[in-house]
């Protein structure tokens, strides 16, 4: 849950960073696309052509640059990549998102992939391409159950498409204060995903979240009210650094 504001966060932290990033949208909603200043259109080159056609050139001719300005690059959604679930069923076109995208990793430090809710046929495709996998939770009783039907999906995809792919961590977003049934579900995370796979710090249930997304703009760019909040992503983003360098076995 929040998956989008997360990569929206290590995006922004990229950008201060200095380090090149691409954000591909890989939800049929199009979120990550349009808070990042870019919109969801059929009339345009998109993720879903890449999906159709495996094809590095289209990969790099659908890849535009963000609203959020240098740095951070977009592989937009469309309003039709629902179509293109029916397209990734089977081993071959799963893979054809990592063909296609593998020729762009090189430009950027870090390739961030955004996938739709849903674990069906885009996301697999989603996860195919990935070297790690992070599991963006809240500390209920409901999300913890949806992180282990994600780890199950992610068995699958090693076992069948990637066998490079990696959990990279755990993290928490929405973060309640503190109150027994949270320390309770921590500790239920904890035994999940084992303590050290679950990220510090965790983020916060902050409005000014909501408001950097429909500025379409970078939370660094909210001022003062979102200093914490650079403070806590610009950490989860040493911490990305980190895991990207030596990455945990699965």
């Amino acid at each position: 849950m929040g998956k989008t504001t997360i990569t929206l966060g290590l995006a922004a932290a990229a950008q201060r960073a200095g380090d090149p990033c691409l954000v591909i949208d890989l939800d049929p909603q199009g979120s990550a696309g349009w808070a990042l200043g870019v919109e969801a259109s059929n009339e345009y080159l998109s993720v879903g052509d890449v999906l159709r056609t495996g094809d590095p050139a289209v990969a790099a001719a659908a890849t535009v640059t963000s609203g959020w300005g240098a740095g951070i690059d977009v592989l937009p959604s469309s309003r039709n990549l629902i179509d293109r679930e029916g397209d990734a069923t089977d081993s071959e076109s799963a893979l054809r998102l990592r063909r296609a995208v593998a020729p762009l990793a090189s430009n950027y430090r870090f390739v961030l992939i955004d996938c739709a809710p849903s674990l069906g046929p885009i996301t697999r495709s989603g996860l195919a391409a990935a070297d790690l996998v992070f599991l963006v939770v809240e500390l209920s009783a409901l999300s913890i159950r949806g992180a282990e039907a994600v780890l199950e999906v992610v068995d699958e995809v090693w076992a069948e498409l990637n066998p490079d792919l990696d959990i990279g961590g755990v993290i928490v977003n929405r973060s309640p204060s503190a109150s027994v049934e949270a320390n309770r579900q921590e500790e239920s995370l904890n035994r999940l995903m084992g303590k050290q796979s679950v990220w510090h710090p965790f983020v916060p249930q902050r409005t000014v979240l909501n408001e950097a997304v429909g500025y379409r703009k970078p939370v660094h760019d909210l001022g003062y009210r979102a200093k914490d909040l650079l403070g806590i992503f610009d950490a989860l983003y040493k911490n990305l650094i980190q895991v990207s360098e030596s990455p945990p076995a699965i």
